[in-house]
């Protein structure tokens, strides 16, 4: 207990962060105890998705990540950025000098075309670069509430032992967005997930753009499902502009602090009441996908650190 007591503020921050990210506990489950408010204000668990920046070049992207207060990048693959081939390509000796060079973890492998049940290969290979998260989608029925939501979800995590077993075994997390015309879409899915799921390497990718319809909701899931059921979290919301081609100001909108109508005070109270340290992403799509979100690697890491002031100002509030 006395080490705890002489646990630096850095030495802290870096050891909380890669033990949540890898196992989705709370800073109280790593030591035992919780630091003083006033040594150790919180603070949000910043992460950069290199689709943001369509598909530039991780040797440009790396360089970014540190200059959005985050340590840790989410890779994606086609077609919303190509960076998962670009490490193919160059090897992952490469990409391990790249991610030292530029003081970078590996945090998150977005993988939406394998699906929940094809993630086997790809989690060896995330272990192999110390990764923690592996993302995707669900399969089962879209979108269900209610009864058949509860039958679903308890049916499709029956199919996912196998891989979950897998996931524990190497240390990593499956981490699967509540996405429309999905298993998890509705909230009444969700809760029945955080009811069933019985392992710290199954979670959930809270996505609250798709939570639209039910905003007045996403403080209360954020204190009922993190951090237990949480590694992961969008900061996006819903746009006119998230699927079909609309001017730039609307398609920005997606983004916190951009004039979206999301208000982000109550759910980042949450997170700090419950003491959130996962992953949290400032996240947006372009129409098409597969390009940046603005036209130069610049002008990207600006907007998304427009995003992280506004998220910094609602937390100073909560």
């Amino acid at each position: 207990m006395e080490m705890n007591k002489q646990i630096t503020r850095r030495t802290f921050h870096q050891a909380a962060a890669m033990t949540t990210a890898a196992t989705g506990l709370g800073v109280k489950e790593v030591y035992g105890t919780k630091l003083l408010e006033r040594d150790q204000p919180y603070r949000l668990n910043y992460i950069v998705s290199s689709a943001m920046y369509g598909e530039f070049a991780l040797k440009d992207i790396l360089p970014e990540v540190r200059k959005t207060g985050a340590y840790a990048i989410d890779i994606w693959c086609r077609v919303h950025g190509n960076q998962r081939e670009q490490i193919d390509e160059m090897g992952v000796e490469a990409f391990q000098q790249l991610l030292k060079k530029h003081q970078v973890e590996l945090g998150v492998s977005t993988r939406y075309p394998l699906g929940p049940f094809g993630l086997q290969e790809e989690m060896k290979w995330l272990k192999s670069l110390q990764g923690k998260i592996v993302l995707c989608g669900t399969r089962g029925p879209s979108e269900p509430e209610g009864a058949e939501a509860k039958s679903a979800v308890k049916a499709f995590l029956e199919q996912m032992k196998p891989h979950v077993a897998r996931a524990e075994e190497l240390g990593i997390t499956i981490a699967l967005e509540n996405h429309d015309r999905q298993l998890l879409y509705h909230p009444d899915a969700l809760k029945y997930f955080a009811e069933f799921n019985r392992s710290k390497h199954l979670g959930i990718a809270l996505a609250f753009h798709h939570l639209h319809k039910w905003e007045e909701q996403i403080p209360q899931l954020c204190r009922d499902l993190c951090p237990k059921h949480v590694p992961f979290i969008y900061f996006q919301e819903h746009s006119e502009g998230i699927r079909t081609k609309a001017s730039k100001e609307i398609e920005m909108q997606q983004m916190p602090g951009f004039g979206g109508g999301l208000d982000y005070r109550p759910i980042v109270k949450a997170l700090k009441d419950v003491d959130y340290q996962g992953f949290v992403e400032i996240f947006m799509h372009p129409v098409p996908r597969g390009i940046p979100i603005l036209p130069t690697v610049t002008e990207v890491t600006a907007a998304i650190n427009k995003s992280r002031a506004y998220i910094e100002r609602c937390l100073t509030l909560a």
